[in-house]
């Protein structure tokens, strides 16, 4: 699935291309995503200039004068510019058609991704009103995590992949911050202290902050690409690396079942 690397990317790639362009027409080839791409889409937005693109959790918004777009790519939903009249692929499900002769176009395998409009304030909508803080701003801190955490006996990891907690910690990114923070997974979120989660959310905003600056060089353009930014290539600690040793002391990375996720740790480092 998409992290928020992955997502902020994707809002980079295709701001360039769209922002300040009048939507021609949408084109609907499959409705029948997470949600149904509704009629009312097509009614509401042909004709508008977009007018910014931004991100909420892992949910794209494009901004119009009467309301936003939303996009989520679900577990295998990608965006790409495309030429107006190139020929569709077998999971090419929807295209927005600008006036200078191009198309976003969503390609979702799985069709778990959504396109929605909304002409609510977003901080009402549904699908966001609840969500946490996002973990690269300034209100998202070690004495946020810890007061939300008081009490709390679900693990560490379980806590911090919340997004009702903090948005875009996916699991890629949460075994990675924990190591480096040094915190076992599998720790108790309320047994915590305010100090090692000041640490921690140091290392979340590094692992995202290294993950977008990579994402920001490996994939320049969403034109004739595949507009998948996929898992950066950076060097993974822990991640995917069961059995191989830790690169810090040597210990071998264990693999463990948290909330059917994945989460490798190192024994030794991680406490």
């Amino acid at each position: 699935m998409p992290e928020l690397p992955e997502v902020e990317t994707t809002c980079a790639g295709i701001a360039a291309h769209l922002t300040g362009k009048r939507i021609q027409r949408v084109r609907v080839y499959q409705a029948r995503l997470r949600w149904p791409v509704t009629a009312e889409l097509a009614a509401k937005v042909e004709g508008q200039h977009i007018r910014q693109i931004s991100r909420r959790g892992k949910y794209i918004l494009l901004a119009v004068a009467d309301g936003h777009i939303l996009i989520h790519l679900g577990m295998s939903g990608s965006l790409r510019i495309v030429r107006a009249g190139e020929e569709r692929e077998k999971h090419d499900h929807f295209d927005l058609c600008l006036d200078n002769g191009t198309c976003l176009r969503l390609r979702d395998p799985r069709r778990f991704g959504a396109v929605l409009w909304s002409e609510q304030t977003l901080s009402e909508h549904p699908l966001l009103k609840d969500l946490g803080p996002e973990p690269l701003e300034r209100n998202f801190d070690g004495g946020y995590l810890h007061a939300k955490a008081l009490g709390r006996k679900v693990s560490i990891k379980e806590f911090i992949m919340n997004s009702h907690v903090v948005v875009g910690v996916g699991n890629i990114y949460a075994n990675e911050a924990l190591f480096l923070a040094g915190i076992n997974p599998t720790r108790q979120a309320g047994r915590v202290s305010g100090e090692r989660y000041a640490q921690l959310v140091k290392t979340i905003k590094q692992v995202l902050r290294q993950a977008i600056k990579q994402g920001g060089t490996t994939l320049r353009d969403f034109v004739n690409s595949e507009g998948k930014p996929g898992y950066f290539k950076q060097k993974l600690k822990v991640y995917d690396r069961a059995g191989e040793p830790c690169l810090q002391c040597g210990t071998t990375i264990k693999l463990i079942r948290q909330g059917q996720r994945s989460s490798f740790y190192c024994p030794h480092c991680q406490k």
